[in-house]
């Protein structure tokens, strides 16, 4: 059944349908999850790994990541007044990922039968919203040790490694990308900050010192507070896999879906 907070009260049965139009679909590392321009009429929904949100720069390696997409968080468009939209950003696997595509006219239906729906994913777009702006804030306000410790600490929740830290596959070109700063500058503060023991590595992640959340800006906004409990990661998978035994394949590694 589905077990997301954001569509807990809706029915069984309508649950159960919602699985049968949805697709479930696996990306390799740096695999196009979507494509910006591309007209879409999914909402995507990270079952597994990470994606993240790409602006392309108009001069070649002028790409800037805007944003993470992790596990249980949606990628949809900005407006939800019709059942397909274009993309204004690339959707970039940041990580192995398996990725739910569903229906945007299967959702649009839900809100509107079930006001607390639409009010749940209202709340996760301003928790969005709310997360690029503090981005921005920093790379504005931050030195580039700041931002890059800042950076560090939050790909520990974004892609914890098994063994603490962040997965190593995260590698310093998408920092780079991520904080503003150019891959030469990432590149000397992390050796700084190893050198001064605040960052090792090991086989399967980069562990950094815990004092560097103390670099972040406050805290939520009083709105975001009232609506925090729906945060996705916070809660059970939106598919539990016993819904998806029998009606779904097996998704390759090219992101097709298999269909048995």
């Amino acid at each position: 059944m589905y077990l997301h907070p954001l569509i807990a009260k809706v029915p069984p049965a309508e649950r159960a349908a919602l699985v049968q139009c949805s697709e479930l679909r696996s990306y390799r590392r740096n695999d196009v999850v979507l494509n910006a321009d591309e007209w879409t009429d999914r909402i995507y929904c990270v079952a597994g790994g990470l994606l993240r949100v790409v602006a392309h720069g108009r001069e070649d390696g002028g790409d800037v990541t805007t944003d993470f997409i992790r596990q249980d968080d949606f990628f949809l468009s900005p407006s939800f007044s019709e059942d397909r939209y274009q993309a204004m950003q690339t959707l970039v696997a940041a990580l192995p990922s398996s990725v739910y595509l569903v229906p945007v006219a299967a959702v649009r239906k839900l809100c509107g039968q079930y006001p607390e729906v639409a009010i749940g994913l209202l709340g996760l777009a301003m928790k969005r919203m709310s997360v690029i702006r503090g981005q921005l804030r920093r790379i504005s306000a931050l030195s580039s040790e700041d931002l890059v410790s800042r950076v560090l600490h939050q790909l520990t929740q974004l892609a914890p490694a098994v063994t603490g830290g962040y997965d190593k596959r995260i590698t310093q070109s998408v920092i780079a990308s991520y904080s503003g700063l150019s891959r030469e500058v990432v590149n000397k503060t992390i050796r700084d900050l190893e050198s001064r023991g605040l960052v090792r590595r090991d086989e399967h992640g980069v562990h950094v010192d815990a004092d560097f959340a103390a670099t972040d800006f406050g805290g939520l906004l009083p709105v975001e507070e009232n609506l925090s409990h729906i945060e996705p990661h916070q809660g059970n998978p939106m598919f539990a896999p016993d819904m998806l035994d029998g009606s779904r394949g097996s998704a390759d590694r090219t992101g097709k879906t298999g269909r048995p």
